[in-house]
């Protein structure tokens, strides 16, 4: 799974089992993190974490499943499928603080705002906290779901802690004591895939869900402001056809311009960028902005510091696109010498990820089966009565030809006397 970022001027890319960082003003170094080559997990704790049938969970792999960049710029953390988690100190020099190792496969990772914690969701619905201040010690168990964690996020206050799982719910928590439950916000129809509090807007909450639909919520009362769904929003006939026979696409990233006048939101497998405004009016409304076509899949989209918008595409010729917003249109830059230095950089690794790895659907296998069992039993039903008449209808011919033939035998005799 590819995913990009920014960590102040650093462009930060993430493949198969590495992470590269590489500086988007200046001719340095990249920075490369490669989980293969890193620390192995210790062998007296290999057996210590064991599933819920007792047994040990599969080897990973080493791939990366997610990063991220604490608000500060300063630190950033990635998780594998081997379990490890890794912090980096990138303030001045790229460097290793600490590599420690999670209970099971991690779905999102998150810094607190004060950055003195690392927050980690896992598969099994758990959140752990990992100390940043003292970078060797174990994570504590800090909440629990009964689904799979997709998307955890908090306060700008740190005050509350947001976590959204496979079985649509979102909940609100008290980050200090987590059995402290402030609200629900319920209304997807199916799993919550992205979260996101505006910065201008810190009471606000929005959500993306596998249902195509992004909600604005008020997350303190857990009240719906306001809903929006994507396929709304799509203009290609083709496009709506197909929709008909395939699940809604599927919301998978929530982002926020530095200066938090554009909502810019991703679906999977489609080709346009959906840009939202934010306005506090008598009517708290989420209103379309713009759209973006793109020549490709976007596989991920973010950002950067000075609100150019950066996204890496299904595409080994066109791997990335950078986008400016001017006079109500978006403008790509492709002459712009960060892209160059940037796209060179990246390429070597690129080359390296498999075709099926950058254009797998990472939430097909989260859809609910629904199963229709009255149209089975009525199916079934129906087959049986027909099954019935038929023995009848067999058994009362037989009966008919029976009769019959007695019949005939019984006739020569009676003439005869």
């Amino acid at each position: 799974m590819a995913a990009i970022g920014f960590c102040g001027e650093w462009f930060i890319f993430t493949c198969n089992t590495k992470l590269v960082a590489i500086h988007s003003k200046q001719a340095r170094e990249p920075f490369v993190f490669d989980c293969s080559t890193a620390e192995k997990r210790p062998k007296h704790t290999q057996d210590d974490n064991t599933s819920d049938t007792g047994s040990a969970e599969e080897t990973g792999s080493d791939k990366v499943l997610a990063f991220c960049v604490s608000p500060s710029g300063k630190l950033v953390a990635l998780t594998d499928d081997s379990k490890r988690l890794v912090l980096f100190d990138c303030e001045s020099s790229w460097k290793c603080i600490s590599i420690r190792w999670v209970v099971r496969r991690c779905t999102s990772l998150l810094f607190s705002q004060a950055a003195d914690q690392l927050l980690v969701a896992d598969k099994s619905g758990d959140v752990y906290s990992f100390s940043v201040v003292e970078p060797q010690t174990q994570g504590q168990l800090k909440m629990g779901h009964l689904s799979m964690l997709l998307a955890v996020t908090t306060s700008p206050d740190d005050k509350y802690i947001i976590t959204a799982d496979r079985d649509e719910k979102i909940r609100v928590s008290h980050l200090s004591s987590p059995y402290n439950i402030q609200s629900f916000c319920l209304g997807h129809q199916q799993f919550v895939s992205a979260l996101l509090i505006p910065s201008a807007h810190p009471n606000w909450l929005l959500s993306g869900s596998g249902d195509g639909t992004m909600k604005l919520w008020e997350y303190k009362t857990g009240r719906k402001l306001q809903s929006w769904d994507l396929k709304e929003l799509q203009e290609t006939p083709s496009i709506e056809a197909d929709q008909h026979k395939k699940p809604s696409p599927t919301v998978r990233c929530i982002t926020c311009s530095p200066d938090s006048r554009l909502v810019a939101v991703q679906c999977e497998r489609v080709s346009t960028l959906e840009f939202f405004t934010l306005e506090k009016t008598d009517e708290e409304r989420l209103l379309p902005h713009s759209r973006l076509s793109l020549p490709h899949y976007p596989l991920e989209m973010t950002f950067d510091q000075e609100g150019q918008l950066w996204v890496l595409m299904d595409s080994s010729d066109t791997l990335l696109q950078i986008y400016t917003h001017r006079q109500d249109s978006w403008e790509c830059d492709v002459k712009s010498p960060e892209l160059k230095r940037v796209t060179e950089a990246l390429k070597p690794h690129w080359e390296t990820l498999e075709d099926s790895t950058r254009s797998e659907d990472r939430f097909e296998h989260l859809y609910k089966v629904s199963f229709d069992n009255v149209t089975a039993y009525l199916q079934k039903k129906q087959q049986r009565l027909e099954e019935q008449q038929l023995k009848r209808t067999v058994t009362l011919k037989a009966k008919s030809n029976k009769k019959t033939k007695r019949e005939t035998s019984q006739a020569p005799s009676q003439s005869s006397t």
